[in-house]
Formats: C-alpha cells, structure tokens, sequence
C-alpha cells in the first residue's frame, strides 16, 4: 500500500475510471460472489468460499443490524438482503444506477430507500442505527482514507454500530484472468469485464491488526477480523467518553 500522496486531479480521474467499471459490470457481478464463469476455481474452492462467508454472516446476525440501517455501496443486493429482514429501513447508497436497478428487483416488498450519489461526496441527511458496507474501504484510496471514515462517523448515531467486510490479498479470489499487485505497492490494478474491455481501479489490502489500529486512530471502536482464505471484515462503533 502506497503512502505517497497523489494529485486530486489523478485522483478523480481514478475514481471516475472505478465508477464507470462498476457501472459496466453491474449485469456480471454476482458472478463473483457466486464463483461463476471466470471466478469459478472447482468444487472445493467454491466450499470453501461459502463455508467462510457463512462465517461472516454469522457474526454479522450476532452484531444484529436494527432500526435506521445505511449501506454504502449496495451494488446488486446481495448483502442488502441480509440486512433488510432485521432493520425497519435501509437506506442503500451507490453510484451505479445498473446497480441500484439490480438491487431493487431483488429487494421488491422490502423497506429500502435508495440513494444514487458517489460515496465520495455522499453526506448523511439522517443519523443511522447501524451501517454496513462490503467491499468497499479496498477501493477508497489512501489520500481518502481519513476522510471516508470521518463521514462514516458523521452517519452513526451516538451509540450507533458499523459492520464491514472486505477482501483479503488472495489470487483465488479474483477471476482467473486478473493479477493482483505485487510488491511494488501500487494501490491501483487492472480489471477486466467478460467482453475483454480493461478499467483501472483502486484496490488495497489491509490486515487486521493495521486496519484496527488506523481506525482506533480516527476515533473507532472496532474489532477486525480475518477468515482463513478470502475475507476481512469488523465491527464496532464510536469511542464513548
């Protein structure tokens, strides 16, 4: 992970290059999550896969979501669902208008509340019971870190609880014709959609240990977690006192 600081322009131009990744690959995202077509890597990868993210799931029911939820970066919906049937409303927020059309179709008959805004220039106009957002703090880039968590303070209520998942540094996890960074720090990699187009995005790995303590710096409550193979993700909230 780079500590050098880029310009704001370069920044943009990165961040609007991810936006319109995500807004192309909103009709094939799932196929991530589901290990299908590019992702797919065998029986015992895809078990072993879902065997952890049963394990986040796990924690993410005990943390319980409730009342007011906000979920940054939504996407298709997949984790939407497992937040709606515990809170009173949940409020989605994602730049992708592809996606938010996915996720609407999966959450028919739900209470969700959707917010097309780049979370970047995203401010809450309510406080929330609890907040959620999955894959995600691995494309904020580094210059934004601070920044990004600051609004994320500014969204919870004082008691207010956030959960977050994101991935680990695993070749299998990506599709098998991407490559992830190697040593030279780059917080940024090419992507590719499975009509061979090619998009440049931010994505940055973090360990337990170093995200808790960076987010125990900012004035978070947090404990951070990592599965075996494929995910980090925590929970907490604000510091009291």
């Amino acid at each position: 992970m780079s500590s050098a600081s880029s310009s704001p322009e370069s920044i943009d131009a990165a961040l609007e290059e991810q936006k319109a990744y995500y807004r192309a690959r909103a009709a094939e995202y799932d196929e991530w999550f589901l290990r299908r077509g590019r992702y797919a890597r065998g029986s015992e990868h895809s078990e072993r896969w879902f065997r952890e993210v049963e394990r986040v799931v796990a924690d993410l029911e005990q943390f319980a979501p409730y009342g007011q939820a906000l979920e940054l970066a939504g996407g298709t919906g997949l984790w939407t669902l497992r937040l709606a049937p515990h809170a009173e409303q949940v409020t989605v927020v994602d730049a992708s208008r592809e996606m938010i059309e996915i996720n609407k179709e999966r959450l028919e008959g739900h209470a969700v509340r959707y917010l097309e805004q780049d979370i970047f220039s995203f401010e809450p106009d309510r406080r929330y019971d609890f907040m959620f957002f999955s894959f995600w703090i691995s494309h904020v880039p580094s210059d934004l870190f601070d920044e990004f968590w600051a609004m994320v303070k500014r969204c919870l209520k004082p008691d207010g609880k956030v959960f977050f998942l994101d991935s680990l540094k695993e070749p299998q996890s990506t599709a098998v014709d991407h490559v992830l960074p190697g040593e030279d720090h780059s917080e940024t990699l090419v992507r590719r959609l499975n009509d061979g187009r090619e998009f440049r995005i931010f994505k940055l790995f973090y360990k337990p240990d170093e995200l808790r303590e960076r987010l125990d710096g900012l004035g978070l409550d947090t404990t951070v977690l990592a599965t075996e193979n494929f995910f980090l993700y925590g929970y907490g909230g604000l510091k009291q006192g």
